[in-house]
């Protein structure tokens, strides 16, 4: 396993090649085994650590749980038959399923950028941003857009610039005068 392992990291033999292999004759093959045998150990050791650990079973957890509202997020936003592909073509069903996590992508993006222009108006107009509330907002929000809406697209509107930096809520406080004063024609606004 070891000059297997050095093998593919000096460049003489490709990985595809060691997995082709292993797959053409698995039962036979005690490299199969060896790796096997070792994947199993380090399965082990993970399952222990997984156990013992109280700090990493939240880690996953959280991570779980952001992949699982990020799902039902994109599931919400496929709202033509239910979210359900029905393409019998596999490049197909691949196109939807990019197509859906773009546009999710797309609305999160739009979640974002108005929950930090209206934090930076809270900062403008003095109230307090509260650093707890900041760390229990979600971009997975859905009340402000209008999915069954009638959508206007000015390409003519030029956006108010992004943020170019990440600001801590205290920085929101001590700069309250940086927020350029909103359109007035918020035509877009409903996505």
């Amino acid at each position: 396993m070891l000059r297997v392992a050095l093998s593919i990291k000096a460049g003489r033999i490709r990985p595809s090649v060691i997995l082709r292999r292993l797959n053409t004759y698995s039962r036979k093959n005690r490299l199969y085994f060896a790796f096997r045998e070792l994947g199993r150990v380090v399965r082990t050791i993970f399952l222990l650590n997984y156990l013992s650990s109280l700090e990493l079973r939240h880690l996953i957890q959280a991570a779980t749980n952001k992949s699982e509202l990020f799902n039902k997020y994109a599931q919400w936003v496929a709202f033509g038959e239910s979210g359900l592909v029905s393409e019998g073509v596999r490049d197909e069903q691949r196109k939807l399923i990019k197509y859906n996590h773009l546009v999710a992508n797309l609305l999160i993006f739009h979640t974002i950028v108005s929950m930090t222009r209206a934090l930076e108006q809270m900062a403008a107009e003095g109230l307090p941003v509260d650093e707890a509330a900041l760390a229990s907002l979600s971009p997975y929000q859905t009340e402000h857009i209008n999915r069954f809406g009638n959508y206007i697209l000015d390409f003519a509107r030029v956006p108010m610039p992004l943020p170019t930096e990440v600001r801590s809520a205290s920085a929101l406080k001590s700069e309250p005068d940086t927020i350029p004063e909103p359109e007035a024609d918020r035509s877009s606004a409903d996505v």
